[in-house]
């Protein structure tokens, strides 16, 4: 699931420039600097005796796109020959261009949280919408494999908010609706209590965002 067709390893980056109340990463957001901190040497070192049966690695966050030593990583990454996927949130579609630019990745996720109307509520914060935008054209353009996905959170978006962000992807060949799991980790306790929409419901909505996107599925 981390990178669909791949064995992989999952790297996390601390740091976040949102605050999605539903987050499951609070410690990556938050508090960064309480976790662990591995260097690119030891990612590589423990690669390098994974080499015979893992090949792609996933860079998630928080949001890596805010690491200043993302791009030469990267670079690390693909010189030892390893596939690589980033997940982002799209708001800095300058480093996400030049990466594509240089041929720095496999596969691309980025999270659309919410119709234009409702992104500042989802991700908790203040959002240059141009940014993301922008990303999604870049993405959509690009020649590698992608994802956009968006994460049902029940209350906060509807069927009607998913239809409009199917409309902001026209085009997108493949879009993911995740299912909203509640978990002990969330930004905002409060989201604990949320019950994710059934299966059905989800099911039922990703038919009709079919004439969006070249592929629609649902993600447990």
């Amino acid at each position: 699931m981390d990178f669909p067709g791949e064995v992989c390893t999952t790297v996390f980056y601390g740091g976040c420039n949102f605050r999605c109340p539903w987050c499951h990463n609070a410690d990556l957001v938050l508090r960064p600097f309480t976790l662990p901190e591995i260097s690119p040497e030891e990612v590589l070192n423990l690669l390098s005796r994974r080499r015979s049966w893992v090949q792609a690695v996933c860079i998630t966050g928080g949001e890596p796109t805010l690491a200043p030593g993302l791009e030469e990583f990267i670079r690390s990454l693909k010189s030892c020959g390893f596939k690589v996927k980033l997940d982002t949130n799209g708001t800095h579609p300058g480093i996400l261009a030049r990466l594509l630019t240089d041929g720095l990745l496999d596969y691309v996720a980025m999270d659309v949280k919410a119709p234009p109307g409702k992104y500042n509520l989802l991700a908790g914060t203040k959002v240059d919408l141009e940014s993301v935008r922008e990303s999604i054209a870049l993405i959509k353009n690009s020649r590698i494999a992608y994802e956009f996905r968006t994460t049902v959170v029940p209350g906060l978006l509807l069927e009607e908010d998913l239809l409009a962000i199917g409309r902001l992807l026209r085009g997108a060949r493949r879009y993911v609706l995740q299912q909203y799991q509640p978990a002990g980790t969330l930004l905002d306790a409060d989201f604990q209590a949320l019950r994710p929409y059934p299966g059905a419901t989800l099911n039922n909505i990703a038919q009709k965002l079919q004439p969006f996107s070249a592929k629609v599925e649902v993600r447990a």
